[in-house]
């Protein structure tokens, strides 16, 4: 028996084929976010490889009675998705893994087009908690939809391909930055001064225009996409960065990339169901939309689509059917909540407890708790759920450690959990440890993606 506990380090332990799985797995993982920049486009991608692998849209299944092995997926209003494959008696439970689609970014306001200084220029709104600095001086992509007053749906991606366009946040020079930098980080620049130049040339407007950038725009806007100025106050316009998930290292073993938070569990999440087939129990992987400002909203876990589905196959299935079943099929569950975490980062010591904080290539991390300062607004999960998880990973060979975010007193955040602890499951925090989070482009390990996969899978199995 070993007295002494000590992480393990994936590299170190994976043999060869091992190492070629984490590589390949990578591969996958990068074309899925240069695919999935927004919760919309993450959700059509969801959706499509759940197609191709059989499953059938909720409305189809209940065309027929619903029986074990079945593939259901729910697309809820193009933002979030729900996975699920039936098991032998919904009413006992599912095995959940609930990951988030939204990533940190900033959004167009509504009306987002002025012209000043001889430039045209959008307004932001940034979502989520970022670090505002970090958003100048970098290339950026505007991705969304946009519903023209004849209700045609346009599709925006424009900034990530070789040949486009990207756009661009200005800085102050720092040769006239000396009271710019005396302030802190948080007000060296302001979220009003988050404002993206889209265009320069005045050339072609008539004689006379006030503002001959602004309508050379709109006239390239209404000829390319038949859109006209009133249409933004309607549309759904994200800035991102432009660029690709790329490799990291001379050894290629890390990914820098945006939306890893939460983009890492949410793939690791489909390709472990992709994987999992007719299992005894339930399987349901969810992603989820608005994570990051709180979970408010009909596509966020703060909505009940979840339970919809769940009333909707029960009632289908059976001629007892009463709301105490889906509420015992809620209460039932045991549900990891799929969200990434801190890991430690050598640069930033004094933040990180180093005994409790994750390690990169130290495989999937486990989250008895998350919440900030005294664990306000956590789920704290119990003892007996993650003694059963451990035995299951330890079982299987899945390689785990345990993890916070950040010293007591430093901060913290929160993740999906105590929603669905809320309905009586069981639920404990797992995920991905990574560096830079809530940056424009974070780092994690190829190795400890690859065993968020490996984790989920097993606990869908």
């Amino acid at each position: 028996m070993e007295l002494n506990y000590e992480k393990k380090n994936i590299w170190q332990n994976a043999n060869q084929e091992e190492l070629d799985q984490i590589y390949d797995y990578g591969e996958r993982y990068k074309s899925f976010l240069d695919s999935s920049k927004t919760e919309r486009e993450a959700c059509s991608e969801i959706v499509r490889q759940a197609k191709e692998n059989g499953y059938v849209s909720l409305d189809e299944a209940l065309k027929n009675k619903i029986k074990k092995g079945d593939k259901i997926y729910l697309n809820n209003k193009d933002k979030s998705v729900v996975m699920m494959i039936v098991g032998d008696d919904l009413s006992e439970g599912m095995n959940i893994v609930g990951a988030h689609i939204d990533v940190p970014r900033l959004d167009l306001k509504q009306n987002p087009l002025y012209e000043d200084g001889d430039l045209a220029l959008f307004k932001t709104h940034y979502y989520g908690g970022v670090k505002k600095y970090q958003w100048t001086t970098i290339p950026l992509a505007l991705h969304g939809v946009i519903f023209t007053k004849e209700g045609k749906k346009i599709d925006i991606r424009i900034g990530d391909e070789e040949d486009d366009p990207v756009f661009y946040i200005n800085d102050l020079l720092i040769h006239l930055s000396a009271d710019q930098m005396k302030k802190t980080l948080a007000e060296g620049i302001t979220g009003e001064q988050l404002n993206v130049v889209v265009a320069h040339n005045s050339k072609f407007p008539e004689k006379d225009a006030k503002n001959p950038i602004k309508d050379n725009l709109l006239k390239y806007l209404n000829k390319k996409y038949g859109i006209v100025e009133e249409d933004f106050l309607v549309a759904e316009l994200e800035i991102v960065p432009a660029s690709k998930a790329r490799d990291v290292g001379f050894d290629r073993a890390m990914i820098a990339a945006h939306g890893h938070d939460d983009r890492v569990c949410s793939y690791a999440a489909l390709e472990a169901i992709l994987k999992t087939d007719s299992p005894s129990r339930t399987a349901v992987a969810l992603f989820v939309d608005k994570e990051e400002i709180g979970s408010v909203g009909n596509t966020s876990m703060g909505a009940i689509f979840l339970e919809n589905m769940v009333a909707e196959i029960l009632s289908n299935q059976r001629n007892d059917y009463s709301d105490i079943l889906v509420r015992r099929a809620m209460a039932n569950s045991k549900v990891l909540s799929a969200d990434v975490t801190v890991a430690y980062d050598s640069n930033f010591p004094e933040v990180l407890e180093k005994n409790n904080a994750s390690l990169l290539g130290h495989g999937v991390s486990m989250a008895k708790y998350t919440g900030s300062r005294g664990k306000g607004g956590c789920n704290d999960a119990n003892a007996e759920f993650i003694a059963e998880l451990r035995d299951l990973f330890n079982k299987e060979n899945v390689i785990w450690q345990t993890g916070e975010l950040g010293k007591v007193d430093q901060g913290g955040g929160g993740t999906i959990a105590y929603i669905l602890a809320g309905y009586g499951a069981e639920v404990v925090d797992m995920g991905t440890g990574m560096l830079s989070m809530h940056a424009p482009i974070e780092l994690l390990s190829k190795a400890d993606a690859f065993m968020t996969c490996k984790a989920y899978n097993v606990f869908f199995k």
